[in-house]
């Protein structure tokens, strides 16, 4: 006869606050209560699914109910102990609020409150899914609630506090259990594995906790469902499989052609993901999660990544990349998953979302290196007419005063060298956020704005370097230093020219006699804010 399986959710439910994973704020409060000899009569567990709601009140139903008297490490040998652990104990009543809704229900169930226990120190209620009681049923039990009998204890739990009403809120001790971070689930379900002899790829469990999605039950029944579709082990494809995700092999390969901004490439690679029957959603997902450990390893340069995605792929991406373009890139991939349903179809959609990154990327060092060059400026505002709106730019563009000097270096203008630098993307940023200060033969001193530090890394350098050789005809060394208080990149210049001309074209607007029109006639005040300058 096949011996009876138990679910790994089952089995390895905490029986003690040892055991217990993650919520140790509740731990905390109850253990000191306990040892105190100060225990409240009722107690609110709140929280979403699978976070310990139950198990933490039938941890505190044991450690009231222990033979060996009340404590917070109940011994798990008595006969209450094991009782407990099992589901029989005759003073420990469950009830399963959803299915017993109805006034009478509830009536009959308080009756006995008033009688002493069978057989433990206390009475326990556990009431599960509490919210879900008619407004008749919570008037009984507040009553109950209000003038409880000394051998009685309620433990109330929830995912819905909100539906409860203020009355019981105020009679009961709350406690909100939190979601279980990944690293927590995913370690809990190593050493699980560990235990049981199973052979598992870290890689796997995490795809399981993040699938879990801060729910510890949940992430114990996948792991469940992934050992049996797995054949008797727990592995990163398998759980790939199993849960409808595709390679992170993939991911890495879209933000490999992020990385060079060819839209063409990126949108053939995104076209041939359509053969794995992905679900398009995740896929967004998993891109901006890499997006996110690609911005961490830019500000952190010892992060070590993790079972996901190593730190060599992101010490690669993230000199291969800008930071601002990956600030952009995740940003568009948020902003996709949440409108992938208004899309005509998942695929559509995602294709959008990825020809957005590259379509609103910086063109060849992106604002910085426009900045630099002059423009010629005007005023627009959210409210007026034609003819004001050419008035104002009319006298705008007189008001514009010159760029200041870019560098410190008077013999070259380093923003003009950096415009006529074969360099595109995250190289070209650097540039625009250096300085010139000067060239020794083969050194060039560079002093970087220290607001960009995230963007000097080995491969950039080593690029822009090479785009130097070449434009001063010999092999040439970088030396960089903070900004010198004498020196401006073109970054900042542009910065300046940029809010100067704002600042002009709002003069501009103020001083424009329809403007002025509108203001005596009609007593209007335009917004300052949606006045911009345009090209």
């Amino acid at each position: 006869m096949t011996e009876s399986y138990t679910a790994l959710a089952r089995k390895w439910r905490p029986r003690t606050f040892a055991e217990l994973i993650g919520q140790d704020h509740v731990r905390r409060a109850l253990v000191n209560a306990l040892e105190a000899g100060r225990v409240h009569h009722a107690f609110l567990f709140t929280g979403t699914r699978g976070v310990g709601k139950t198990t933490i009140a039938r941890i505190l139903a044991k450690c009231l109910n222990c033979e060996r008297g009340v404590t917070a490490s109940p011994c798990g040998e008595c006969a209450a102990c094991r009782e407990i652990d099992a589901g029989r104990f005759v003073d420990l009543i469950e009830v399963d609020a959803a299915s017993r809704t109805k006034v009478d229900d509830t009536r009959e169930l308080l009756d006995n409150v008033q009688y002493a226990p069978t057989r433990g120190r206390y009475k326990v209620y556990l009431i599960d899914e509490v919210h879900m009681l008619s407004t008749h049923s919570f008037n009984a039990l507040l009553k109950t609630l209000e003038e409880p009998p000394p051998h009685v204890k309620f433990l109330l739990a929830t995912t819905d506090p909100q539906k409860l009403p203020v009355t019981v809120l105020s009679r009961c001790l709350q406690f909100n259990l939190k979601r279980i971070p990944r690293a927590q689930i995913a370690g809990h379900l190593r050493t699980i594995l560990e235990k049981e002899g199973i052979a598992f790829e870290p890689a796997g469990l995490a795809l399981i906790a993040q699938a879990a999605d801060g729910s510890m039950r949940d992430g114990l029944s996948l792991l469940d469902q992934l050992i049996a579709f797995g054949g008797g082990r727990a592995g990163e494809a398998e759980a790939r499989a199993m849960l409808g995700t595709i390679s992170r092999d993939h991911v890495s390969q879209l933000a490999e052609r992020l990385a060079s901004a060819d839209a063409a490439e990126l949108l053939r690679y995104a076209q041939s993901l359509d053969e794995w029957a992905p679900d398009y959603a995740q896929v967004l997902d998993e891109l901006a999660a890499l997006l996110a450990r690609i911005a961490l390893k830019q500000v952190v340069e010892d992060f070590a990544g993790d079972d996901l995605y190593p730190p060599e792929l992101l010490e690669r991406l993230a000199g291969a990349i800008g930071a601002e373009d990956v600030q952009l890139y995740y940003q568009t991939a948020i902003v996709g998953r949440r409108d992938l349903a208004l899309a005509p179809d998942p695929r559509t959609g995602f294709e959008m979302a990825l020809l957005r990154m590259v379509a609103f990327r910086p063109e060849a060092g992106g604002s910085d290196s426009r900045a630099a060059e002059p423009r010629r400026p005007a005023a627009t505002a959210a409210r007026g007419t034609g003819n004001v709106r050419d008035a104002a730019a009319g006298t705008a563009a007189s008001a514009a005063s010159p760029p200041p000097p870019v560098s410190a270096c008077g013999a070259e203008d380093w923003a003009a060298i950096v415009a006529g630098l074969e360099l595109t993307g995250a190289g070209r940023q650097l540039a625009a956020h250096c300085a010139l200060l000067g060239r020794d033969g083969a050194v060039v001193r560079l002093a970087l704005d220290p607001r960009s530090k995230s963007l000097r890394t080995a491969a950039l350098e080593e690029k822009l370097a090479q785009a130097l050789s070449k434009h001063y005809g010999q092999p040439v060394r970088l030396e960089f230093t903070g900004v010198a208080p004498q020196a401006q990149t073109p970054a900042q210049a542009g910065e300046r020219a940029s809010q100067e001309e704002l600042e002009a074209a709002r003069r501009a607007f103020e001083s424009d006699p329809g403007v002025q029109g509108f203001r005596e006639r009609f007593g209007a005040a335009p917004l300052p804010e949606t006045i911009r300058p345009v090209k």
